[in-house]
């Protein structure tokens, strides 16, 4: 069957542009980035006349419905994609908007996973993205304001979801109440380890330390459950720990895992992350690749249970790419463009032996993933056949789902109907991924060469350097301003003590002094009386009067200039 399989691989090579014969039309990025900014106004204009409060847009009917939560989620979804498409106006008019408009204060039942990469991911990328939009920033930014504080608090409705024995959190919570007393305890893992980017973040912005904890918590949870050759399932018990769906594999329900232990490798410099995708990487090029595709396998035989590859797999190559495994995600990125040629899109489900859609699988919701590898392998590579697939992408979504009111799902590519729904994720991430590819010189893409300097209290803060990492629903982050922060509430922190120390020591001096005086009194009396007594004996000591009791030290004491001195810079008392 394996054979059958890299025979087909072969066949479908021979379909790609530029193989086996004709030379491939030159894309041209200026071109297409354009074309690209009109489908989004397209999309996001409707959203706006048409949904607008509601979270998402149907195309098709021209109105809008609540989906995960009634937050507006289009309008923060799509708030970073405006400033990278440049539009500085429209993002200062939707930040004022949000912070009147969204209340999370609700009686509803939100995604715990959705509601954290999607309204807290959002909400941190438009903070930090805020003063390159030209928004007045509070003083204190990037550790302060408006944007962080409501990102903070669509965080902390999520928290009550962590409080398990496991520390793996449920699926669901109600923002207003919890989680529900009846709610099931099966979590996909996906919904458990998704949480290290926006969480980290958040706790590194704000110095509270509880997001990142609960974080850490369920992905260690997730590894300490592994079986024993190295996988982990698709859905467990989080009370229990027990697995209750067993198959292993890249896609739908693990996927964004694995990305965060390496986004979160990145993001935080944390080698104990990078080494659990390492292992796991191992268990998975051992068990479940062939032929350069991905197969679900048993988590504990490593035997193959579903022969697909899921639309959802497409972000796999991408992640290779941030690894330094180029040659294995450009040749895996290749067999899923195929996919794509053969029918102007992914389908959710593919069965690799049959060549053929999965039944009732068959829909393109216009998802992200394999433009998203496209991009980070374009910049690693600038190979031209990654222009290639975004041209094709964007010809298709032209031609397939276009409608009046915006872009719809795809609910069959094999006939092209149409589905009422537009998801918030193809502003948030389809869009912007295909405008980044086109656009190699772009902010986003920043070596370093350019960066903007923050005065801080205590210094200064490089940020927008450059070395974004996106959270799984595209929304970058700035590494920069953790550690600006971080350093920030580290040296707070440190001053704080040292001022505590400084009155604790004035305290204690001023009492010193007191019972010295008080000691020196009664000695005075008594050498006096001491004195009296031994002159009228002739033998006075002058040394008694001088001679006086040093309170104990355990070690030599600084001056206070010298203990402010922090990181190489010294505050004097007048500062």
């Amino acid at each position: 069957m394996l054979r059958c399989w890299a025979l087909l691989g072969c066949l479908w090579a021979l379909r790609l542009p530029g193989a086996g014969g004709g030379a491939a039309r030159e894309v041209d990025p200026a071109h297409y980035r354009e074309r690209v900014r009109a489908m989004f106004y397209h999309a996001y204009n409707s959203y706006l006349e048409n949904a607008f409060p509601y979270d998402e847009l149907r195309p098709l009917t021209c109105d809008g419905q609540d989906t995960w939560g009634s937050f507006s989620l289009t309008l923060i979804d799509a708030l970073d994609t405006l400033l990278i498409l440049g539009n500085v106006s429209e993002f200062q008019r939707v930040v004022n908007v949000l912070q009147k408009s969204v209340d999370f204060d609700i009686d509803v039942n939100a995604s715990v996973f959705e509601t954290n990469i999607r309204v807290v991911g959002g909400l941190l990328s438009a903070h930090l993205l805020s003063k390159k939009a030209g928004v007045e920033v509070q003083e204190g930014w990037p550790c302060t304001g408006p944007l962080l504080r409501m990102a903070e608090e669509a965080a902390r409705k999520l928290l009550p979801a962590f409080q398990t024995p496991t520390g793996m959190p449920y699926g669901t919570v109600n923002l207003l109440h919890g989680v529900n007393p009846g709610e099931t305890p099966v979590t996909c893992t996906a919904g458990i380890g998704t949480f290290i980017v926006e969480f980290a973040t958040l706790s590194h912005l704000t110095g509270d330390q509880v997001f990142e904890d609960v974080a850490r918590k369920a992905l260690k949870a997730l590894w300490k459950n592994r079986s024993d050759i190295g996988l982990v399932g698709n859905h467990i018990d989080v009370v229990t720990a027990k697995w209750v769906a067993q198959d292993a594999g890249i896609g739908a329900g693990v996927d964004s895992y694995f990305e965060y232990l390496v986004k979160g490798a990145i993001l935080l410099h944390d080698e104990e992350l990078m080494s659990m995708f390492l292992e796991y990487n191992k268990a998975i090029q051992n068990y479940t690749k062939f032929d350069d595709w991905y197969l679900w396998v048993q988590m504990y035989k490593g035997t193959v249970s579903m022969p697909v590859f899921q639309s959802l797999e497409a972000y796999w190559p991408g992640l290779q790419s941030l690894t330094g495994d180029i040659s294995n995600a450009m040749r895996t990125f290749l067999n899923y463009y195929t996919v794509w040629k053969q029918f102007g899109g992914l389908p959710e489900f593919y069965n690799i032996p049959q060549g053929y859609t999965v039944e009732k699988r068959e829909g393109y919701p216009l998802r992200p993933e394999l433009i998203e590898s496209a991009m980070y392998l374009y910049r690693a590579t600038r190979d031209p056949t990654l222009l290639e697939l975004g041209r094709d992408a964007v010809e298709s979504i032209e031609k397939i789902s276009k409608v009046e009111c915006g872009f719809a799902t795809i609910k069959d590519l094999r006939d092209h109907r149409l589905d009422n729904r537009m998801e918030s994720f193809f502003l948030a991430e389809t869009v912007k991924y295909l405008y980044l590819l086109f656009d190699p010189d772009h902010f986003i893409h920043n070596n370093g060469s350019a960066f903007d300097v923050v005065p801080r209290p205590h210094g200064e803060c490089i940020l927008g350097a450059g070395g974004y990492v996106f959270n799984t629903e595209a929304h970058p982050i700035d590494p920069a301003a953790l550690h600006c922060c971080k350093k920030q509430k580290e040296e707070q922190s440190e001053v704080e003590d040292l001022m505590r120390e400084f009155y604790l020591l004035k305290r204690s001096k001023k009492s010193m002094f007191k019972r010295t005086a008080d000691h020196n009194g009664r000695e005075s009396q008594t050498a006096s009386t001491d004195a009296s007594s031994e002159s009228s004996r002739g033998e006075a000591n002058p040394m008694k009067n001088t001679k006086r009791r040093l309170p104990p030290l355990s070690c030599l004491s600084q001056p206070f200039n010298a203990k402010l001195a922090v990181l190489g810079q010294v505050f004097l008392d007048n500062t």
